[in-house]
């Protein structure tokens, strides 16, 4: 396993330092967490390796989607004050995410799939699956799963 980290765990680093400095205990907290996934994920498996850039973005999504869902459970369950700290982490994390696509840019991207998959034989419910496949491999961190699931299925039926 190599030292030099990538652009975006170099990056995270950094800004863990210049938040360190300046006291600044919910950022340095949610990027120490982020780090600590980070590393967790390269030491699974048989051998250590370094994550490239995209499977950093992915890391970060994973805990930008747990902070998300916790929101949301602590403000069903009346408790504002852990769903604030939540949405707090939530939105230092989105500061590493690529830039998300418009609701207009994933129908377009599903409807260019549903072309395709249609091209090649496969319609309706039956296309779901290569459809979500396509889109899934072209948005890459730009789109939720459940965002990506549900404009598919809503094309698909319509």
């Amino acid at each position: 396993m190599s030292d030099s980290p990538t652009g975006l765990k170099a990056q995270l680093r950094s800004d863990l330092t210049t938040a360190m400095k300046a006291r600044d205990a919910l950022r340095s907290s949610t990027i120490r967490m982020v780090m600590t996934a980070i590393k967790s994920e390269e030491v699974a498996g048989n051998v250590a390796r370094e994550l490239s850039d995209d499977e950093v973005v992915t890391v970060v999504t994973r805990e930008a989607k747990k902070r998300r869902e916790a929101a949301t459970a602590y403000a069903d369950a009346g408790r504002p004050e852990l769903a604030e700290k939540e949405s707090a982490e939530l939105a230092v994390l989105a500061g590493y995410l690529p830039q998300q696509l418009s609701d207009e840019e994933l129908t377009a991207l599903v409807a260019e799939e549903i072309a395709a998959a249609t091209a090649a034989g496969k319609t309706g419910k039956a296309a779901m699956g290569l459809v979500m496949k396509g889109v899934r491999g072209r948005t890459a961190g730009k789109a939720e799963g459940g965002r990506v699931a549900a404009e598919v299925k809503a094309q698909l039926e319509a």
